[in-house]
């Protein structure tokens, strides 16, 4: 199909033409003929019945809702990626579910609401909620010396009822940076590899000071064999397998041993980077036609 098809790209209030990087693929849509209504996934007005598909872009503000979100996607018939998938990979505890799977993630402490941290002597350590979008109350810290300020983070999360998340801080992260493995589906509904980037360091610590950086320096980055056998796995322990997906970022990063580690499974509002590999927007605009 495409002439006469209508899908909806899902954002939020802040970015009501959709985040720059959705772009190519709206027009990429539009250019094979299907007709793209962008929707705050919250508004009251949307008639999500009559879409022949709603893909889920730049919904970041759910974060502050994420009730609210998981049962808005289970109210729309027709969902990419799907409702319980959704309902599972918001929320980063799925990464426990992941290393029970046997895949190598990045060592996890969770501390939830009602529960106190007792932090390491020393090295540094991020602490985050596992439930954020981007780097949303997320901060990297130097023991023994920001003791009081890591305790404090992790007890602001649990006081407002989330839980937190804490993960050494690997140095690759500096030097190797970040791969993100994307993958898009093909015309026969498997999850097939687009195109891979490199993202730099997002947090830094002067000082006693954390500062969260605006940029991540997204560069293009072709994956290393070892990288792709992980993001294979990676999907293929996805509940309900792989094919259920439209899209997919796995992002990985070397472990103390050189081997690459999972960092996020992102396969519900992930950026995909279709600004920086030629072809990817037309790729995804394939895959949407190709499942309506």
């Amino acid at each position: 199909m495409g002439h006469g098809s209508r899908v909806a790209l899902v954002t939020c209030a802040a970015f009501p033409d959709l985040w720059e990087d959705d772009h190519p693929l709206r027009d990429a849509l539009r250019d094979r003929g299907v007709a793209v209504d962008v929707v705050r996934w919250d508004d009251p007005e949307a008639d999500w019945p009559a879409y022949d598909l709603t893909v889920i872009r730049s919904p970041w503000d759910y974060t502050d809702r994420p009730e609210a979100f998981v049962a808005w996607a289970r109210s729309v018939p027709r969902l990419a990626n799907p409702a319980d998938i959704v309902a599972w990979n918001t929320d980063k505890k799925y990464l426990g579910d992941l290393a029970a799977a046997g895949i190598p993630i990045i060592p996890t402490e969770y501390i939830g609401p009602g529960e106190s941290w007792t932090p390491p002597a020393d090295g540094e350590w991020v602490v985050k909620p596992t439930v954020s979008a981007g780097s949303r109350d997320t901060a990297r810290y130097l023991l023994p010396g920001q003791h009081a300020e890591a305790v404090a983070h992790v007890g602001r999360l649990t006081a407002a009822g989330r839980t937190a998340m804490i993960q050494p801080y690997l140095s690759a992260v500096d030097t190797d940076g970040e791969t993100a493995v994307l993958c898009i589906s093909d015309g026969a509904g498997e999850l097939t590899f687009s195109h891979g980037i490199r993202k730099g360091a997002m947090l830094t610590v002067r000082g006693d000071v954390t500062v969260d950086l605006d940029s991540e320096r997204i560069t293009p980055r072709t994956p290393s064999p070892a990288e792709l056998e992980l993001a294979g796995r990676v999907l293929a322990a996805v509940p309900g397998g792989s094919k259920q997906l439209l899209y997919a970022r796995v992002d990985l990063i070397p472990g103390p041993d050189g081997a690459p580690r999972l960092i996020e499974l992102e396969l519900t509002e992930p950026s995909l980077f279709l600004r920086h590999a030629p072809g990817a927007a037309e790729r995804l605009a394939d895959a949407i036609i190709a499942r309506i």
